[in-house]
């Protein structure tokens, strides 16, 4: 298992960006890779509230972790602080042993330059999945939620 760190600075302030962090309805839209559609099953957004996501490739080549075309993953909030801090816990549905375990993302929120800088740190990522893979979806995804905010 390893860990990774992305980072972003998003022209929008903190309590705006925090707010797609929680919203099952941005969350489609913006946590998903190119190539990739997402559908939010579950999503209570409060401490201890629980998640349900999957993302499915629109190449039919493709493969998923958790079916045929499908990375299915659900999981739990942690710990929510307003505008600064989203840290959610959760795993890969799969009968992949490779695959399984849980993982952590920490989001965090920082003022910076008339915006706002994230910094999303990936931990206890399973040796199967590349690092590069990971962190080239993590950027994809917060260049969507930059694009989401810039349309707000």
């Amino acid at each position: 298992m390893y860990s990774t760190q992305v980072r972003r600075h998003l022209n929008a302030p903190r309590s705006q960006v925090y707010r797609a962090l929680l919203d099952p309805g941005a969350i489609a839209r913006w946590r998903v890779p190119h190539g990739m559609s997402s559908h939010v099953h579950e999503y209570d957004a409060r401490e201890g509230g629980s998640f349900r996501v999957s993302l499915t490739y629109d190449t039919p080549d493709a493969v998923g972790k958790s079916s045929s075309h499908t990375d299915t993953y659900h999981g739990h909030f942690r710990k929510l602080v307003p505008d600064e801090q989203v840290v959610e816990v959760f795993e890969f549905e799969t009968s992949d042993p490779a695959m399984r375990g849980e993982m952590t993302m920490t989001t965090t929120l920082t003022e910076a330059d008339g915006g706002t800088d994230v910094l999303i740190v990936h931990e206890g990522i399973p040796d199967a999945i590349p690092a590069a893979d990971n962190e080239t979806g993590t950027r994809m995804a917060l260049d969507k939620l930059a694009q989401l905010l810039d349309a707000r």
